[in-house]
């Protein structure tokens, strides 16, 4: 199977790679169009800030290109805020795969900001969370989070509501990170790879 991650600028994305090589996948790590235009699957991670981030997927073409692929797409963290329409962080306009907006936690007396730490998440729909049941904890690290839509397909929550998964057509998305969760996020990319 030909696995692309695409690399920007952005971080985390070694720690990907190695959790599919765990499932016995060897992804390349690539910002060539052609190359991830060719792939099977394309994953889409990143930790980092919104508006540098976007300026590289323009400066690279990617920013035209992410939003028409056809193959299954699985952005994580930074990657499925910039398939939203807009981001808050810097004042980003973002890829706009998804209709729902990026905000910034509000603040709060009882919870820090960012969110970092493990979270349950509940109401799963959609393929990524076949096997997976509800209330199992995954490991989340933001600032910023993606409003509750129509495309929302786990939700879980820090001082409020928000979206954990989300998924359009062959545009999959998580705001925890799969990689760093243990045997249910090793699922959650057998899933994806299964796809």
């Amino acid at each position: 199977m030909n696995i692309a991650i695409i690399q920007y600028n952005a971080g985390n994305i070694r720690s990907v790679s190695h959790a599919l090589e765990r499932l016995g996948v060897q992804p390349v790590i690539t910002d060539d169009l052609a190359i991830i235009q060719a792939a099977d699957k394309v994953i889409f991670p990143g930790v980092g800030e919104a508006s540098s981030a976007m300026k590289y997927l323009h400066k690279k073409g990617l920013a035209s290109l992410i939003p028409q692929l056809t193959q299954p797409v699985l952005g994580i963290c930074l990657g499925m805020q910039l398939m939203s329409s807009y981001s808050e962080e810097g004042n980003t306009k973002c890829l706009g795969i998804f209709a729902q907006k990026v905000k910034l936690f509000p603040p709060s007396s009882r919870y820090k900001v960012p969110h970092v730490g493990w979270n349950t998440i509940q109401q799963l729909n959609g393929a990524l969370f076949n096997g997976i049941p509800e209330q199992v904890y995954f490991y989340f690290v933001h600032s910023y989070y993606l409003e509750i839509g129509k495309f929302t397909t786990a939700k879980t929550s820090h001082i409020i509501p928000f979206s954990a998964a989300i998924q359009k057509a062959n545009f999959f998305a998580t705001q925890f990170h799969p990689e760093k969760s243990g045997d249910w996020g090793h699922n959650i990319l057998k899933n994806f790879l299964d796809l």
